[in-house]
């Protein structure tokens, strides 16, 4: 089986992620929505079902998916370090902006035009 970053590397699994995000959707919304074939549709949506990325209910002859958010919590763990690493910088950058005097933030670049 694939894992969760595996599966969700492919940017038609993501789109398929988003459209879900707002709410459960038949089969039918996704295939007009990402402008793709149903067969196609339902290839990603097999994958992301295995992964367990959404789960599939049935309504009579119509097949209903929605979102499942826990495995993300794999990939949300997974990126908590770089979203601090990041956090800091934009701090820094923030302080060092706070530091600069008025008129040098207003200055023209080397260059630029007047």
């Amino acid at each position: 089986m694939a894992s969760t970053f595996e599966v969700v590397a492919d940017p038609r699994r993501r789109e398929i992620l988003d459209l879900l995000r707002a709410g459960e959707r038949p089969v039918g919304e996704l295939v007009e929505r990402l402008t793709l074939t149903q067969p196609t549709v339902s290839k990603h949506l097999r994958v992301l079902r295995n992964a367990g990325l959404v789960e599939v209910r049935h309504d009579a002859q119509r097949r209903w998916y929605r979102l499942r958010a826990e495995p993300l919590a794999e990939l949300d763990a997974w990126l908590a370090p770089y979203r601090r690493m990041w956090s800091s910088r934009l701090d820094s950058l923030e302080q060092h902006l706070n530091a600069m005097p008025d008129d040098a933030a207003e200055a023209p670049q080397r260059g630029a035009e007047p």
